[in-house]
């Protein structure tokens, strides 16, 4: 038996142990693992009629991954440029809003981790109740803000910034900025409670021997906090490359989403082989762009497990 479900086992008694690990196990095994390969052997199977499947036609082929590529014609010499087009365009866009996030949050990750006083209750209790609110309502709440007769719009016209109003939501403004505003706390407290276990003293030591602000974040902070940033850049990619409820609401005509498609071909075409194909190059996507932030703030899954 691993250590550490021996150990799990003598803190909690051997029945309500072995209780929560079946469960743990159930959870992982059951409501992940089983589905998502379930979906990896759908993505590799024909879209066939409910009559012909378990028949001879029911094979396995990699015809749904080359429509990805090809198009509908499966030719070599032709790209499906729409639907590569709009795979790139998900994973920058996701990279670009995570970026954002990530200059934005951590300086008021820093202020929340290194400042005593009530107020911060006060100031975490301030992010937080907006997300009381459904992720649907916020989105339509945006896309009133940002709309051509919406309250920023009414701004920049009457304050005579702008001779007519400007549409947000067709160039994408609304989007980009609903989905960063969408998941600012998946960044913000990852590496709020790394820092906050950051000993003031190292800061003061290197403001005493002279370091500059930029300085004491790049040699100290920044390498301390380096797993709770490599976990908000994890949560916040994965959450907005898979996000769907805002590109529907805030995205333009052109703006099509990844997930859109995938959405399509699951409920719209009924087409839930290549709905599962594209399912499948998202997630193997994001896995790499996982280990690839991993890599870029060099943690091990051993520093997440501490």
């Amino acid at each position: 038996m691993p250590r550490f479900c021996h150990d799990f086992l003598q803190r909690l008694g051997t029945v309500p142990g072995l209780i929560m690990l079946g469960l743990v196990l159930f959870w992982t095994i059951g409501l992940i693992v089983l589905p998502q390969l379930s979906m990896l052997d759908f993505s590799f199977r024909a879209n066939l009629p409910p009559s012909e499947v378990g028949g001879p036609n029911d094979v396995h082929t990699l015809e749904n991954y080359k429509y990805l590529l090809y198009g509908p014609e499966g030719g070599s010499q032709r790209y499906n440029s729409v639907d590569l087009k709009v795979f790139f365009r998900t994973i920058v866009a996701a990279a670009c809003v995570t970026l954002f996030d990530l200059v934005l949050c951590y300086p008021i990750a820093y202020y929340l981790g290194q400042t005593q006083g009530k107020h911060i209750r006060v100031l975490a209790l301030l992010l937080i109740i907006p997300y009381w609110i459904n992720e649907i309502l916020r989105a339509f709440a945006l896309r009133i803000i940002f709309g051509e007769t919406g309250v920023l719009n009414g701004i920049l016209v009457g304050t005579g910034l702008s001779d007519a109003p400007f549409d947000f939501i067709r160039n994408n403004y609304a989007l980009y900025a609903g989905l960063g505003y969408a998941y600012i706390l998946l960044m913000i407290f990852p590496i709020y409670n790394v820092i906050e276990s950051l000993d003031r003293n190292q800061i003061e030591a290197a403001r005493d021997l002279g370091a500059p602000w930029w300085r004491i974040h790049a040699r100290v902070v920044i390498p301390y906090a380096r797993i709770g940033i490599s976990s908000g850049c994890t949560m916040v990619f994965m959450l907005t490359a898979g996000a769907l409820a805002a590109p529907q609401i805030l995205g333009g005509p052109s703006s099509l989403w990844f997930t859109q498609l995938i959405y399509q071909h699951f409920n719209d075409s009924s087409n839930w082989p290549q709905g599962a194909a594209y399912a499948v190059v998202l997630l193997l996507s994001c896995i790499v762009m996982v280990l690839a932030f991993m890599r870029l703030f060099k943690v091990s899954m051993g520093d997440v497990n501490k």
